[in-house]
């Protein structure tokens, strides 16, 4: 589907951050807990893997991705990093991916009648897909009922996708990789850029420029 306001393309972005998780962390998130988000990037470029963390609220595990359109990138990069690497849609859907649900929590409290062996209004790996969603425009009763003493939670405009399990990979399915400058790329193993493809790596600080001197969108302050 060719739209301006619509990709086919999602962008999983590192952080500099530890993974948010509600449990103590494996072993692996602890191996991980140091680098900076350049270098999580190289690491899952040379594993060929994206480890699923813990999301918030469910604590199931999952890879998360957002849709990102050319006017959003900077808005993104702000909210995570300047690193990051782009995906088809149909090849995470293919891996078991697909949109994450924004629920609101009313209907979630409808659902828990429905739980089965696991006592969870869902099964686990549809979970893994859940997100609260209370806008700041949800009713004050609503809100009491529902989301009590708790800030309002709108994250749909990130448009996310999610894998409910680590992420495996080829090169040859990395269809942009994000840094934040030409010596970021420079910097990178000879073999991923063979592989990926030299083109398909997009300096954030070259699109910053082109902003400034063709400001068609609003720049993050």
């Amino acid at each position: 589907m060719q739209r301006p306001d619509f990709s086919e393309y999602v962008v999983h972005f590192a952080k500099d951050l530890p993974p948010i998780a509600k449990v103590a962390p494996d072993d692996r998130s602890i191996g991980i807990e140091k680098m900076s988000a350049k270098e999580r990037i190289f690491s899952i470029l040379q594993m060929g893997q994206i480890w699923a963390t813990r999301m918030p609220w469910t604590n199931k595990q999952a890879v998360c991705f957002t849709e990102c359109t050319w006017s959003s990138l900077l808005f993104h990069a702000k909210n995570y990093s300047r690193y990051g690497l782009g995906f088809h849609k149909a090849f995470l859907f293919a891996s078991g991916g697909g949109p994450a649900i924004y629920l609101p929590p009313g209907l979630m409290k409808h659902q828990e009648k429905h739980t089965g062996p696991t006592k969870l209004p869902f099964d686990p790996h549809l979970f893994a897909f859940i997100t609260p969603f209370v806008p700041p425009y949800a009713p004050e009763e609503y809100k009491e009922n529902f989301w009590k003493d708790k800030q309002p939670i709108d994250y749909s405009h990130e448009r996310e996708w999610r894998v409910p399990h680590d992420l495996v990979f080829e090169l040859e399915k990395v269809a942009f990789v994000i840094v934040n400058s030409y010596e970021d790329m420079a910097q990178a193993p000879k073999e991923l850029k063979d592989a990926i493809g030299r083109e398909n790596w997009l300096i954030m600080s070259n699109y910053e420029k082109i902003e400034k001197f063709w400001p068609l969108h609003q720049l993050p302050e």
